[in-house]
């Protein structure tokens, strides 16, 4: 049965997007210009294609691509869409019995994903990667999570740093 973000949980993951992308950009040191220029937005289970639910993972960052009219190559556009699987999410937390708390997942989610479009970007991540890379590309990006976290470190955050970095997969990557 899907289970969708109510009003207040979808308020919680902008909010927590939009400190994972200022935590994101201390760490890799990109000012609020050079993010205009990332291409991305984030949808929940209500408002995702078919294609783009997943089971087994949290999130899942799906890329799409645009030919300029004009022929060639050099007018090409691409986004990221990151779409929250909110089921699978709200469903972690419940099993959790109250020890692993909504927030601090979603802050471990929403910066997760926001390292991926950033690799992506700036060509230190293959998104078309063969299968057998793709898990060295999340223990990557993983280990760069952490350390991005490390500054809004807490005891729930922890709890969630200990209890889903190896029980599930964060996201997986789709064109």
């Amino acid at each position: 049965m899907e289970r969708y973000f109510n009003k207040e949980q979808i308020s919680l993951a902008g909010r927590t997007f939009s400190q994972a992308e200022k935590m994101a950009g201390r760490y890799f040191r990109i000012g609020p210009a050079e993010w205009k220029e990332r291409r991305y937005d984030v949808k929940t289970l209500a408002f995702l294609e078919k294609h783009e639910v997943r089971d087994g993972a949290f999130a899942q960052l799906c890329k799409y691509q645009f030919r300029k009219k004009s022929g060639g190559t050099d007018g090409d556009l691409h986004f990221y869409r990151i779409c929250l699987q909110d089921d699978r999410i709200l469903d972690a937390v419940e099993r959790a019995h109250s020890f692993i708390r909504l927030s601090p997942l979603l802050l471990y989610i929403a910066a997760h994903e926001l390292v991926h479009v950033i690799r992506f970007d700036r060509g230190e991540g293959n998104f078309d990667a063969p299968e057998e890379e793709k898990s060295d590309e999340e223990e990557k990006v993983h280990r760069i999570t952490r350390n991005l976290l490390k500054p809004a470190t807490d005891s729930d955050l922890n709890l969630v740093l200990d209890c889903f970095s190896n029980l599930y997969r964060i996201g997986d990557l789709v064109h």
